[in-house]
């Protein structure tokens, strides 16, 4: 076969027809975006605006059954099943395994909206009779952002996860998203229908994590702009891209043992520092009472607000067809999907020798509690900072609403406006700099290694050069947006990424009966408690004990 030979000459080790079948979509996808940005930006435009309005309702309601879902098999007797053999043990300890699931997953999205996020609700509440600034506003501000990223973001990394884990260590089958469909496609999963799923996903990852780039490198200029006045515009953002692009190289080069997991434990360290210094130099009261409130504003708003559709929207004066979730929900967990094969195979690959409940507990409420104390931390200091109710910003005087207005001017700079109010200022914003630079990186060396998995089919990492194509494909199509597309290249991306998003979605929709399937035909005795007796055995048991009495127990 032709494909076979070019691999051959490459020295790749992978799929040729997954592989060379994902790089040409990713080329002529990047290659039209680039021409004709206007065109595809109005045409995916208008199929996010279709699925938004007529299957909004799909996507919460969706996420809602995964979580459900998934807190009923840690809860049930598949929890003991061990992802690998019964004797497999964790390949990394649990505080290496906490740093890199959540600096793959979400430590990039922290650091863009753990200003932005609750001060962008706070100045604009979403719920209908709610007053800016008010300290209603500040309490559903807080609640909401953890909505959109505790819990339910999570459960979308999870559920892919789990399923990748089981059907790879348990089944023995290749590290492909096609992998999980096994109970539902057998052998074809080998065949067009479980290539076209790998080179959908393979896609759907790079991407995602293109977006993303774009998205680092806007905010990392924001504050080298603020730090050394270098401007925001694309030739700063593509040497950003750049840098970024070859630390994640590097990390590549090095494997996942030694530069993903060196990366992943340096940053998470880096940001807890930064959490702890905000503890410490701000309102160290007010926020360790957020902490504990913020606790119960998420339980208690919880129910409320994963089950809440607008549905009034049209109804109300100025609304539309579908409303505020529109523009935020929805996209939420049709954007993060896109990235649940890249975390889900991500996480699987760190996760191998743990059993299904603590895969389950440990991926879903480790991430999710330190999201908590790092909104109940940014997020309500933000607040104060800004005046949280009438009084306190009368008192404020001309001090009250800077922040919220820097924010409503310009999301990338929330942070660096935010660290503004603290001593030390241009050390924290470099700081800062250096630990979203660090996560973006993180994140985009591990998509590469888990792209390239997804093409190798294998758990080792694949030929240097075949992992540096990915490396540089990510950093490339970001940079190619950034520089011949402009914003209406990012923008009709993001337009793409959602329609991606519901095919992925409804994917990841059909992981819950194939793992139901695959679970069924597990001898759960075995799993536990060793393998199950046969009635001769049985038998002869019985006629022992009549013959020379009950058996001691273990410490008799």
């Amino acid at each position: 076969m032709d494909l076979d030979r070019l691999a051959n000459r490459l020295g790749l080790k992978t799929d040729p027809v997954i592989f060379f079948s994902a790089a040409a979509f990713m080329v002529v996808f990047a290659l039209a975006l680039i021409i004709a940005p206007d065109p595809i930006g109005n045409a995916f435009g208008a199929g996010r605006e279709w699925i938004v309005s007529n299957l909004g309702w799909f996507f919460i309601a969706g996420v809602n059954i995964w979580l459900g879902f998934l807190l009923w098999i840690a809860a049930s007797r598949y929890g003991h099943i061990r992802l690998g053999g019964r004797d497999s043990k964790p390949d990394y300890s649990s505080v290496s395994w906490f740093t890199m699931l959540f600096a793959g997953g979400i430590g990039t999205v922290l650091m863009f909206w753990g200003v932005a996020e609750p001060m962008s609700h706070f100045a604009t509440p979403p719920l209908p009779g709610v007053e800016p600034h008010s300290p209603e506003a500040a309490q559903d501000a807080i609640s909401i952002s953890l909505y959109h990223l505790g819990l339910h973001t999570w459960t979308i990394f999870t559920l892919p996860g789990l399923a990748f884990a089981y059907f790879i260590y348990r089944y023995r089958l290749p590290v492909r998203v096609s992998s999980v469909f096994y109970p539902l496609l057998h052998d074809r999963i080998y065949g067009p229908w479980g290539k076209t799923i790998d080179v959908v996903a393979i896609l759907g990852t790079l991407f995602g994590v293109a977006v993303s780039l774009g998205l680092g490198a806007s905010q990392i200029a924001a504050g080298l702009d603020e730090l050394f006045g270098v401007g925001t515009g694309a030739f700063v953002q593509i040497l950003i891209v750049a840098a970024l692009t070859a630390v994640a190289v590097t990390s590549i080069v090095a494997g996942l043992d030694s530069g993903v997991k060196f990366l992943s434990n340096l940053n998470i360290g880096m940001a807890v520092a930064l959490m702890v210094f905000v503890l410490i130099a701000g309102s160290t009261l007010l926020l360790l009472r957020g902490i504990v409130e913020t606790a119960g504003l998420y339980l208690s708003n919880l129910p409320r607000l994963a089950f809440w559709n607008d549905m009034l929207a049209n109804v109300t004066p100025g609304g539309d067809d579908w409303g505020w979730q529109g523009n935020w929900t929805v996209f939420y967990w049709a954007w993060t999907v896109t990235w649940s094969p890249f975390m889900g195979l991500f996480v699987a690959r760190i996760s191998k020798g743990r059993t299904i409940r603590e895969f389950v507990l440990g991926v879903l409420f480790a991430p999710s509690l330190f999201t908590l104390v790092w909104f109940g931390i940014f997020g309500w200091q933000a607040m104060a900072f800004d005046g949280i109710g009438a009084g306190a910003r009368e008192q404020m005087g001309e001090a009250a609403g800077q922040l919220s207005q820097a924010v409503a001017d310009s999301i990338p700079l929330a942070m660096f406006a935010f660290l503004e109010n603290f001593p030390f200022t241009t050390f924290l914003q470099g700081f800062a700099v250096l630990i979203v630079a660090i996560f973006f990186a993180t994140s985009s060396d591990s998509a590469s290694l888990v792209v390239d998995m997804l093409c190798t089919g294998e758990a080792h990492a694949g030929p240097v050069q075949q992992r540096l194509f990915w490396g540089i494909a990510e950093g490339t199509i970001a940079a190619l947006l950034i520089m011949l597309a402009g914003q209406a290249g990012l923008t009709a991306l993001q337009q793409v990424i959602t329609v991606v998003g519901l095919p992925i979605f409804c994917l990841v929709f059909l992981m819950i009966p194939a793992l139901v399937i695959g679970l069924r035909n597990e001898d759960i005795d075995y799993i536990t408690v060793g393998k199950r007796p046969t009635p001769e055995e049985l038998l002869k048991g019985d006629e022992a004990e009549r013959e020379y009495g009950p058996a001691s127990q273990p410490g008799e």
